[in-house]
């Protein structure tokens, strides 16, 4: 037996976060110094027990929890520069526009990607030191006649491009990079209804989603932000890149030596699997094995181990060598967090793979058999599988259900896979609301307590205490702001949405907000509850699709908008301690910024690649999987009585959050009776993650998953385990500047050759871009031969 395979049962027995049994595995050698500081790291959050202390590997501490990253991975420093001038706020606002446009970019892709804040906090970083390299200083007027331009040219160059310039820059950018349901609702408008909305419902449906969510976010600061255990780990390679670009030592020189030639080797190695050889996204023995197989044998493989192409299949032993999709994302999730993804990933290649051959929920036929459904598809279908025609079921100027038209086109069906995600999705919101509730209950309480009494241990927070907190008014004012927008959008735009279901919606988003941003910020992952809200939508708006969208959309953005609100604000704590009122403004102005730049990279995506979006496949550069996706909940739940009712072929998808909170209510009373069974930590079983992830293949590009375990276990087990010195100082750097590198190419080939300004050029074919079929060859298009 290899020593990974020993090591591997105490993944799921962690303590802390991310990584597994120290009290265990405590073996190496400590100094003075760590020693004394390991006496006095005692923990009072009611999560973690007070005597726990860190491996150490080579007098090196293992970082595994919150508090060893307050203590060992983020400095304290704070030399006091001003964070706003003229240079923060343009540079940010011109680079989270350019964010923003990217990000939208990828809703339209096979793979959702976020934007990574190292490519946004890079970019920022040279234009802000040519700024300070090359535009006038008023060092250059004194001492000349010309001395009384030396105020002005101060404002405009104030010198050397520190680093809270930098952070303030960066969050603006970030925060405009994060996306806007609004506009992805008046997307599927555009598509799928032929509906336009006016600028004035665009801009206040967009100003209200975005900033209501930070209004909640800035209530609930002592249970999401100010807490050593709330850490939002994909944060972390910004932290560290960021200590590295601004602190003058050696080993930041090579920490900026590596950033810079893995960006330049990513950004030119991206164009090969993008665009020259896209075989490499989706690499399958199986597929290029089954060339000469029977057709039968050929649609088995590619359902089963093709991945390569949108919607393709499972992905199943595929391996991919393209960035933009692997990401760095598993360089910085707890390993806590990915062993738990893994159970998930080990239940959907089996249940999706057995809910299709077994023809459950007719996933596979319907009383039609001439024609089979896709095995992958957020589109709705007729029984005799064609696209279901929602436009002859739901008419009207409101788009409301024409009874009569239903009886005569008949249900739309899910496939196996849609089904079968929403049912997972269930079960992780009733998990996680039960999660919260009874494991983490402890932690609730004493974070407020600690609020209360100003005794928050975190360091970092401590240090925050030099500068005025931003009052609880300006984040209520904004509540109010936001919801005065929206009510106007309600009252005169074309949301079909009434004004006491808009407020049910808002509410509910705000109940639903601190348990998804809890959940976010110990395992560096959410739960997607925009289910949860499409089931109350279709309860009180029935046989009202677009009503139910722009419920969905006030509900779900509160979450989503939070726990992206609530990062950042983090990351203003650790990095150099800017001032909350700094941030406020910050957060609010990158915010606006970015749901304007979303709107209007839509409507050019959506105008140039409208019939690919609405294909329920697309193919290896666009896909209309999310707005498909949207659409397809909002008719689906329209009709929740006649699909999801006690009589519906549907039913048990709405009773999965009662069974995932009854099952996680179990798991807690085992746990509090076998605390640990056969070595693992029963309390480090995460059963919302898992049932998410077990749904995790039901979309999309699939071959990515294989490389994304093998990332992870490398960053986050071996060298976190047995280099925790080299991963301590490198791996976030390294994973940042992968990213940045590959998505600064994806940018210019987007526009370039993939046709988001309307013209594509693709590149020629050959064997590892072959035009016919499936990319990875599973569909036996005989390119080989």
């Amino acid at each position: 037996m290899t020593e990974l395979e020993e090591t591997l049962p105490t993944l799921l027995s962690l303590s802390g976060d991310p990584a597994f049994d120290e009290k265990a595995a405590y073996t190496g050698t400590r100094t003075n110094e760590k020693e004394a500081a390991l006496e006095s790291d005692k923990s009072s959050d009611g999560f973690d027990d007070e005597d726990e202390k860190p491996l150490y590997v080579n007098g090196e501490p293992v970082i595994t929890s919150g508090r060893d990253v307050s203590k060992y991975l983020v400095d304290l420093r704070d030399d006091g520069d001003p964070p706003f001038t003229l240079r923060s706020i343009f540079l940010g606002t011109v680079i989270g526009g350019l964010g923003a446009a990217l990000y939208q970019i990828y809703v339209f892709k096979p793979v959702q990607a976020g934007i990574s804040t190292v490519f946004l906090l890079l970019v920022i970083y040279t234009f802000g030191v040519l700024w300070s390299a090359f535009l006038p200083k008023r060092t250059w007027v004194q001492g000349t006649r010309y001395e009384w331009l030396a105020p002005t040219l101060h404002f405009i160059n104030p010198g050397e491009f520190k680093i809270k310039e930098h952070v303030i820059s960066s969050i603006v950018a970030s925060s405009a990079s994060y996306g806007s349901t609004s506009v992805l609702n008046f997307a599927v408008q555009r598509l799928y209804y032929d509906m336009k909305v006016r600028a004035t419902t665009a801009v206040l449906a967009t100003f209200s989603t975005a900033v209501f969510g930070y209004g909640i976010v800035g209530l609930l600061r002592p249970l999401t932000v100010y807490p050593s255990e709330m850490v939002y780990w994909t944060n972390l390679p910004t932290v560290s890149i960021f200590q590295a670009l601004h602190f003058d030592t050696s080993a930041n020189h090579k920490r900026v030596r590596l950033f810079w030639t893995a960006f330049a080797a990513m950004f030119i190695y991206e164009v090969i699997p993008s665009y020259i050889f896209p075989l490499l996204n989706g690499f399958s023995i199986f597929c290029l094995a089954s060339q000469h197989a029977s057709p039968n044998v050929q649609d088995i493989f590619t359902n089963i181990f093709g991945g390569a192409d949108g919607n393709e299949g499972l992905g199943l032993f595929s391996l991919s060598f393209d960035w933009q999709y692997i990401g760095s994302t598993y360089m910085s999730l707890p390993l806590i967090q990915q062993a738990n993804s893994w159970i998930g990933y080990f239940f959907c290649y089996i249940a999706i793979a057995a809910i299709y051959y077994s023809n459950t929920w007719n996933a596979k036929y319907s009383s039609f058999q001439s024609k089979s459904f896709p095995m992958l598809s957020t589109s709705l279908f007729s029984s005799n599988g064609s696209i279901y025609h929602q436009a002859a079921v739901f008419t009207g100027q409101n788009f409301q259900l024409n009874q009569t038209a239903l009886e005569e086109v008949g249900l739309p069906a899910l496939t196996g896979s849609n089904a079968w995600a929403g049912l997972m999705g269930s079960l992780a919101i009733g998990g996680l609301l039960a999660h919260c509730i009874f494991f983490w209950g402890p932690y609730v309480v004493s974070s407020f307590k600690h609020a209360r009494d100003k005794t928050q241990p975190d360091p970092h927070w401590a240090s925050m205490q030099r500068y005025e907190e931003a009052p609880w008014w300006w984040y209520m004012l904004l509540l109010l702001l936001a919801f005065f927008a929206g009510l106007i959008s309600v009252l005169k735009g074309e949301t079909t949405l009434p004004v006491w279901s808009y407020v049910v919606a808002l509410l509910s988003g705000a109940i639903v907000t601190p348990f998804s941003t809890l959940l976010y910020a110990r395992m560096g992952n959410g739960i997607a509850t925009n289910q949860l809200f499409k089931m109350i939508a279709g309860a009180i708006n029935p046989g009202r699709p677009v009503a139910n969208l722009y419920f969905s959309m006030w509900s779900h953005d509160v979450v989503s908008t939070s726990i992206g609100l609530a990062s950042d604000l983090k990351m203003g704590q650790y990095l150099k301690k800017i001032p909350p009122r700094a941030m406020f403004l910050t957060q609010v102005w990158g915010t606006i910024i970015g749901a304007i730049v979303n709107y209007v990279v839509m409507v050019s995506i959506t105008g140039a690649q409208r019939d690919l979006l609405l294909n329920p496949t697309g193919n290896n550069i666009w896909s209309g999987q999310t707005v498909q996706s949207l659409n397809s909940h909002a008719i689906t739940w329209s009709l929740a009585k006649q699909l999801y009712g006690p009589s519906g072929p549907y039913f048990i998808v709405p009773m999965g959050i009662f069974v995932g909170f009854a099952a996680t209510f179990v798991h807690w009373l085992v746990n509090k009776r076998w605390p640990y069974i056969g070595g693992v930590r029963i309390d480090k079983v995460m059963l919302p993650i898992i049932y998410q992830y077990s749904a995790w293949m039901s979309v999309g590009v699939n071959s990515v998953t294989g490389t994304s375990v093998l990332v992870g276990l490398v960053s986050q087990f071996w060298l976190r385990r047995y280099h925790p010195g080299w991963y301590r100082k490198y791996n976030y750097i390294l994973g940042g500047a992968l990213d940045g590198g590959a998505q600064v190419m994806i940018l210019i080939l987007s526009f370039a050759v993939f046709g988001a300004s309307g013209v594509s050029r693709p590149f020629p074919t050959w064997a590892g871009n072959p035009t016919k079929g499936n990319v990875d060859y599973c569909n036996g298009n005989g390119a080989l031969s």
